[in-house]
């Protein structure tokens, strides 16, 4: 990599904001290697992927103010895979996914003490459909924030939701509405209460 970027007069001028756009190519191709079980395509987008990690510590390591290669990278993620899981590295006992997840979470939240917010750290760049589901789990832990009832009509499966938002989709259409819009619209206002509850609840 750094051969590359010293080489190449293309790498050489690239910034971190100019590799975003390839970032979010490179992880749709990927996801869309698993979703199709093509083993061969995800090991290869799996490589593109990798060399955007590369690539970005790259330019860090000989950019003033930043400092950090790819061997502090790697550092810092084993340090916090370790903290993460007591019970693989430590003395800590977990049996069950649900076990696992309270050392998780409990090692996170000490890692992350000083976020003040639930909604401290969620990415309002997430896809809407996928920053819903992430900030419905957030207001589930501030309690009296309002929610949609999930009592009545409920899709039985994955393949019935599908139906169901591309129904709620073609709807938008057909009324001539922004189905993106009115998703992120609405998750303003879900984020405006999740914080106008925050005062009154324990969010641990």
């Amino acid at each position: 990599m750094h051969l590359v970027r010293e080489r190449c007069a293309w790498s050489r001028r690239i910034t971190h904001r100019d590799l975003v756009p390839y970032l979010i190519e490179e992880s749709a191709e990927l996801i869309e290697a698993i979703e199709t079980g093509d083993a061969a395509e995800m090991r290869e987008e799996l490589g593109d992927l990798l060399w955007q990690v590369l690539f970005h510590a790259e330019i860090a390591a000989g950019e003033r103010g930043e400092a950090f290669d790819i061997d502090d990278v790697a550092r810092g993620l084993s340090e916090k895979m370790i903290r993460r899981h007591p019970h693989v590295f430590g003395d800590a006992v977990a049996t069950t996914p649900e076990e696992v997840l309270v050392h998780w979470n409990a090692a996170k939240a000490a890692e992350k003490s000083e976020r003040t917010s639930v909604l401290d750290g969620v990415s309002a760049r997430m896809p809407s459909l996928s920053l819903a589901q992430k900030l419905l789990g957030k207001a589930a832990a501030v309690p009296g924030t309002p929610v949609p009832s999930t009592d009545t009509g409920a899709p039985a499966s994955e393949d019935e939701l599908g139906e169901a938002l591309l129904a709620l989709v073609a709807v938008a259409r057909a009324e001539g509405w922004d189905a993106e819009r009115a998703l992120r619209t609405r998750l303003r206002s879900l984020t405006d209460d999740i914080r106008a509850r925050e005062g009154h609840a324990d969010i641990d």
